[in-house]
């Protein structure tokens, strides 16, 4: 009796050890994963940060140069006064141009009237077809099929034509006398340009926050 209780007794004494390591070896293996995701979810929130620092970078050397350099800042409305196609012009009439960048197009040129000031002043498109021509409102694609071209420019002096009224820029310190259609960068463009770095940052930091947060959880219930 006594040998068979000992076997017994040997035989839930080694069941229990090996209950007990195997329980031991699930939670190092559970701790060992669990250190690797939040290993992983920290890669993963820097690479997001570092991301949208690169985002933050190249915005601020691309779009935010050309937004502070513009000084068509102001709002308001044109009415227009003529707009006439003038013979072909070569684009652009810079000095120091390559002669490939030289193509010819149908010059047009819009007149509208600055309700601000009540001057007469010349229409650009953009801030950049004033630096490319100064003397034409539009300059087209020089990939763009001459006929097409030469119909799409008859087609915006028409709507000019039809529309007396336009929404304009214009430089509000009148430093330059000229006016925009409509601007390359507009603030509106400029903060949605910013969005989705900040996004990307935002996000970034919460998974760091969390991660850290459960690693102080863990060791809180270590110690416990």
């Amino acid at each position: 009796m006594d040998e068979c209780r000992i076997r017994t007794e040997k035989k839930n004494l080694s069941n229990v050890e090996m209950l007990l390591k195997t329980q031991i070896m699930l939670a190092k293996k559970l701790v060992t994963a669990q250190k690797r995701g939040e290993t992983r979810a920290l890669c993963l929130g820097l690479g997001m940060v570092a991301c949208s620092m690169m985002m933050y970078f190249f915005i601020g050397i691309t779009i935010v140069p050309f937004y502070t350099k513009s000084v068509w800042t102001t709002e308001t409305v044109c009415k227009v006064i003529k707009a006439n196609i003038k013979d072909k012009v070569l684009c652009p009439e810079h000095e120091g141009s390559e002669d490939e960048d030289i193509f010819p197009y149908p010059c047009l040129q819009v007149w509208v009237n600055l309700t601000a000031s009540g001057q007469e002043v010349m229409l650009y498109h953009t801030e950049d077809t004033w630096e490319r021509n100064p003397k034409c409102s539009y300059v087209p694609d020089k990939l763009e099929n001459s006929k097409e071209v030469k119909e799409r420019i008859e087609a915006i002096a028409s709507n000019f034509k039809k529309y007396h009224t336009v929404p304009c820029y214009y430089d509000p310190g009148r430093k330059e006398t000229s006016v925009i259609l409509s601007r390359l960068y507009p603030l509106k463009g400029l903060l949605f340009a910013f969005l989705w770095p900040t996004l990307m940052f935002t996000g970034g930091c919460l998974i760091i926050v969390l991660v850290k947060i459960s690693q102080y959880v863990s060791v809180l219930s270590a110690w416990q």
